[in-house]
């Protein structure tokens, strides 16, 4: 008798303990269901965490994820001419001529209708729509050259088609672009930045070429552009190979000399490497590196014989092929520049599937000088043809359908 009466005692004593907790938890619960509200007083008067209005769960399949032993840059080119290209010439209204190849005259369109099939796995569908949730209220930046502004006007492209009509822009801020999804608060920029460090040729538009001049250890006025930025993908490769030797000053600002390119390139690199520990947060912030996109100015190295360049090619090269455009050295300096970093830097290897694609360049259907070739310079493909920039659809379509892959990979991990 006496146990069961200790027993209903010390059940008794733990019901206002069990009544407060519920009080508790009940309050709050109300507290957090009125701040998730429009209606909260704290976001009316504050405003909503950046990004967060309208936050829909992103739902990633096991397709969505690349295996972790899958090396996605070995494998083919495809014919598909049934799911590409993802966008058309006339579908993206932000292109520029340059790239604009089958509406500059390009007679054939097969160069958009090959698919990259890595070995043993395959890439994720690219998902605009995913896409966007992942990068809701968040920055990502395209730094480098004129390649490098093919691939951020690519993901533009890709993405832009289910944005509203009023709900999309592109604002030109040099040496910055600027394409804003309003409803997602996603910002897609371009930096023009050809050197990654600074130099003579940092105008966007206005930039020498003949006498360039390189500041090897100067890259402070660009990051102040890269700090806080949430996704930032560099490359800088071309303009570094115009010549064996590069005008540059590493010290003192007055004292130009001529630099090896290669040793050059290992200092602006160390330099840029030296900004990424500093300045990178890599909890939330994501960086990559693009390797050398390839040329393929002489048609000898892939059909023995011939004198011509990437003018007419219209199928891209089968088997083992590597361009002597594409410095071997230069990718050594980029692994062990990555491999000293102390922030975890993503190698975006897509040089060797790159190299295959002699069709998908501009030729004699781009610019020159910020002008569409004339009659007379077409007429003149081995002297005229562009052989360096890339025809919009394309190649780098593909360069972000792997970036694609790589955010959805690593999605849970920084975002």
């Amino acid at each position: 008798m006496m146990k069961h009466l200790s027993l209903d005692r010390r059940i008794q004593s733990l019901f206002p303990v069990a009544l407060a907790s519920l009080l508790v938890i009940g309050t709050a619960r109300l507290v957090l269901d009125n701040l998730k509200s429009n209606h909260s007083q704290i976001f009316r008067l504050y405003g909503w965490p950046r990004g967060e209005k309208h936050r829909l769960p992103i739902v990633l399949s096991p397709k969505d994820r690349i295996e972790e032993k899958c090396n996605v840059f070995e494998g083919k080119w495809v014919w598909d001419n049934v799911s590409y290209p993802h966008y058309t010439e006339e579908s993206c209204p932000f292109l520029v001529k340059q790239v604009t190849c089958h509406r500059n005259g390009r007679p054939d369109s097969y160069y958009k209708n090959w698919r990259w099939q890595p070995n043993g796995c395959n890439l994720p569908r690219f998902d605009p729509l995913k896409l966007l949730q992942i990068l809701r209220g968040k920055r990502l930046m395209f730094v480098g050259d004129s390649v490098q502004r093919a691939q951020f006007e690519s993901m533009v492209c890709l993405v832009q088609s289910v944005i509203p009509e009023g709900k999309k822009s592109l604002r030109r801020v040099p040496p910055r672009k600027i394409f804003k999804a309003e409803e997602y608060d996603v910002s897609i920029e371009y930096y023009w930045a050809p050197f990654i460090v600074e130099s003579n040729s940092d105008h966007a538009t206005n930039h020498t070429v003949l006498k360039r001049s390189v500041k090897l250890d100067s890259i402070a006025k660009h990051g102040k552009e890269w700090e806080g930025v949430d996704v930032l993908v560099f490359e800088s490769y071309v303009w570094w190979m115009y010549k064996p030797l590069i005008n540059a000053t590493y010290g003192s600002p007055y004292n130009v000399k001529e630099y090896n390119v290669t040793t050059a390139y290992r200092l602006a690199l160390e330099t840029w490497a030296n900004w990424i520990d500093s300045k990178i947060n890599p909890h939330n912030q994501k960086v990559f590196f693009m390797s050398m996109s390839p040329t393929h100015l002489w048609s000898w190295e892939w059909k023995t014989g011939s004198d011509g360049n990437c003018f007419n090619e219209s199928d891209p090269i089968q088997g083992p092929y590597w361009g002597t455009g594409s410095s071997l050295k230069i990718m050594d300096i980029v692994h062990d520049i990555l491999q000293q970093l102390k922030v975890n830097v993503t190698l975006m290897n897509i040089t060797q599937l790159s190299e295959f694609r002699k069709d998908a360049h501009t030729s004699i259907y781009g610019e020159r000088k910020g002008k569409l070739l004339t009659k007379e310079q077409r007429s003149d493909p081995k002297k005229f043809a562009d052989c360096i920039h890339w025809c919009l659809p394309g190649v780098p379509d593909t360069w972000n359908e792997i970036l694609y892959a790589y955010l959805l990979k690593n999605y849970h991990g920084f975002l």
